[in-house]
């Protein structure tokens, strides 16, 4: 899937490009909303078609350097997982 970022806000990094801050999105260039179903203008996301919704992992730095928050339904529809938020259940004792 080839994802990209919508976001509430925006950042210049040191060589001047702009990159997203604040809750971000995952969008399809050519949509008008988001994965999650919330209409870009509407709530007023800016696009980022160069940046990846992958590289937008507030625990990677890089891209994700102003990131506050990403939007659970839309890492849940691009099948992305979030790795050590949530480890999964396992059963420890299973009955024989």
């Amino acid at each position: 899937m080839s994802a990209r970022v919508a976001a509430t806000g925006s950042w210049t990094a040191d060589d001047g490009a702009r990159l997203p801050a604040g809750e971000v999105h995952a969008w399809e260039p050519g949509q008008n909303q988001t994965l999650c179903g919330v209409p870009l203008h509407r709530a007023g996301l800016r696009r980022f078609a160069g940046v990846a919704f992958t590289d937008v992992d507030p625990a990677t730095g890089g891209s994700a350097d102003a990131v506050r928050e990403v939007c659970p339904r839309c890492l849940a529809a691009t099948g992305a997982s979030r790795r050590g938020r949530h480890p999964r259940w396992q059963r420890t004792d299973p009955r024989p």
